[in-house]
């Protein structure tokens, strides 16, 4: 099933850790607050590696953390979860 990110939908974002190692990179809850289309060079990157379409958009998330919220904006997918600073649909379990 193709998905879209939308308003409102619930996703993963994956944290950054810190650089010695004392947090890891975990996936968090998050919440999607804004769709934007790709524009200049972050467009012509999709289009050189051909994107999918879903992922010709960069989102805003409300991240819920386990000490707090924070809010980040122009996030892309990486739905391989392996970079810090991006977001993913959640797993199938």
């Amino acid at each position: 099933m193709d998905q879209k990110p939308s308003v409102g939908r619930i996703v993963h974002y994956v944290s950054y850790g810190t650089p010695g190692g004392e947090y890891t990179s975990q996936c968090r809850a998050a919440i999607i607050t804004e769709v934007a289309p790709l524009e200049g060079n972050d467009a012509a990157q999709a289009d050189i590696e051909n994107w999918d379409e879903g992922q010709r958009c960069s989102v805003s998330l409300a991240v819920l953390n386990p000490g707090g919220m924070f809010f980040n904006t122009r996030l892309f997918q990486d739905e391989t979860a392996q970079r810090g600073g991006t977001w993913h649909w959640p797993e199938r379990v």
